[in-house]
C-alpha cells in the first residue's frame, strides 16, 4: 500500500531565498527597546500547533515573565509548516518545534540553531479508532500492518516519531501501511470518525478530546516512555539573531525557563493554565491529560542535553524526514547551549 500524501512536506527550499534576505539581527521583532528603557521589545514566536505540552511558554506570557524582561510576545499558530517557512523568511523571531526541523532547514542552506529546550519527551501517542483496538497481548508490529493510520504532515516530528516506531516494530511505512498524512492536525480525529483510519497519532489535547468523545481509548503506543529524553519541542531561531542580538535571546530564554520551571514544579497552576487554554476539554479528561504529562516525564527543564537533540535528529533520520549525509547535523552545529545553563 502506498502512502496516501507527501504533499506535505515543508516548502523549505521556496522559503530560503526569502530567508537569505530576511534573517537579520531581531527578525520578526517589531518594536525596539527605546532609549529611556521604557518601551518593551515586541516579537512573535510561531507555533505549529496550540498543545498542552506549550504550557511552560503560555506561563512566561500568562505570568508575566516576558515582560518582567522588557518583551512583548505574541503566540501565533501557523500550521503546515508554517512556523518553520516563517521563521526563515524572518516575519517571526523564531518557532517552537522540533530541532531536527531546524536541521532539515539547514541541509537546504538556512542556518537555524536551537537555543533552549521545552518539551523534552516524543510528545505523540498510538491510539485505536474505538471498535478497532488490539487484542491484549497482541504483537503490535501484526496489528498495524495492513492498517490505515492518521498523523500528521510528512516532514513534521510526529511524521517521523511515527516512521521510526514502524521501523523498529520491523514495518515498511511505504508498504506494510497506509500512512494518511495529513496537513493540519487538527483534521485527525475528523478522519478517525469518518471510518477513514483505524488509528491515529495524536498529542494532547487531542488524546485527551478524543477519548472525551470516545473516537479512541488510552493509547496502545507510548513514544515518550518508548524513546526517553528528546528534544521534541525547543525554541529554535536564526543564528544570525543569536550571533547580533544575543541579549534578545538571553532575555527571551530566561522568561521561559521561568515558565519551565512553574509547570514543573506547581500542578495546581498548570491545571489553571490548561482551563484557560483549553476551554473545551472536560475537568476530568484535563487532570488525566495532566496526569499523564507528568508520569511520563513530558518537561524536563529548559537546558538542551546532547542525548536529547541527538535522539531527535536519529529519529528524523529512522524516519526518512532527515539526510543530513551531505551537510551533517549534530548536538553541536544545531544546539547553542549558552543561553541555559544547569
Amino acid at each position: 500500500m502506498k502512502t496516501l500524501s507527501r504533499a506535505a512536506l515543508v516548502p523549505v527550499a521556496a522559503a530560503l531565498a526569502l530567508a537569505l534576505a530576511a534573517c537579520s539581527p531581531g527578525s520578526g521583532t517589531t518594536t525596539a527597546a527605546a532609549a529611556d528603557g521604557d518601551a518593551p521589545t515586541s516579537l512573535t514566536l510561531a507555533e505549529p500547533v496550540h498543545g498542552v505540552g506549550y504550557l511552560p511558554l503560555y506561563a512566561a506570557q500568562d505570568l508575566g515573565y516576558f515582560a518582567d524582561e522588557g518583551l512583548d510576545v505574541e503566540v501565533t499558530t501557523l500550521t503546515g509548516g508554517g512556523h518553520v517557512n516563517a521563521t526563515l523568511a524572518g516575519e517571526v523571531f523564531g518557532f517552537i518545534g522540533g530541532p531536527e526541523s531546524g536541521a532539515v532547514a539547514n541541509v537546504k542552506g538556512a542556518d537555524l540553531v536551537t537555543v533552549a529546550n521545552v518539551v523534552n519527551r516524543g510528545n505523540v501517542y498510538f491510539v485505536a479508532a474505538t471498535g478497532e483496538e488490539p487484542a491484549p497481548g497482541a504483537d503490535l508490529g501484526e496489528y498495524l500492518r495492513g492498517k490505515t493510520i492518521a498523523g500528521g504532515r510528512y516532514g513534521g516530528t510526529p511524521n517521523a516519531i511515527l516512521r521510526h516506531v514502524l521501523i523498529g516494530l520491523g514495518l515498511d511505512p511505504e508498504t506494510d501501511v497506509t500512512l494518511l498524512e495529513i496537513e493540519d492536525s487538527s483534521a485527525i480525529p475528523s478522519a478517525v470518525q469518518a471510518g477513514q483510519a483505524q488509528v491515529a497519532v495524536v498529542a494532547e489535547p487531542q488524546l485527551g478530546l478524543g477519548i472525551q468523545q470516545g473516537l479512541w481509548g488510552e493509547p496502545i503506543i507510548n513514544p515518550l516512555q518508548l524513546l526517553g529524553p528528546y528534544a521534541y519541542s525547543s525554541i529554535v531561531v536564526p543564528r544570525a539573531t543569536v550571533d547580533d542580538d544575543p541579549e534578545l535571546v538571553q532575555a527571551f530564554v530566561d522568561a521561559l525557563a521561568r515558565g519551565q520551571q512553574r509547570i514543573e514544579e506547581d500542578r495546581a497552576y498548570a491545571e489553571e493554565l490548561a482551563a484557560a487554554q483549553f476551554p473545551t476539554m472536560e475537568p476530568a479528561v484535563l487532570a488525566a491529560t495532566l496526569d499523564r504529562a507528568y508520569a511520563d516525564g513530558l518537561w524536563g527543564g529548559s537546558v538542551l542535553t546532547e542525548e536529547a537533540v541527538e535522539t531527535a535528529l536519529e529519529v528524523a533520520r529512522s524516519g526518512q524526514i532527515l539526510d543530513d549525509s551531505a551537510v551533517p547535523q549534530t548536538f553541536d552545529v544545531i544546539a547553542d547551549t549558552r543561553f541555559v545553563q544547569d
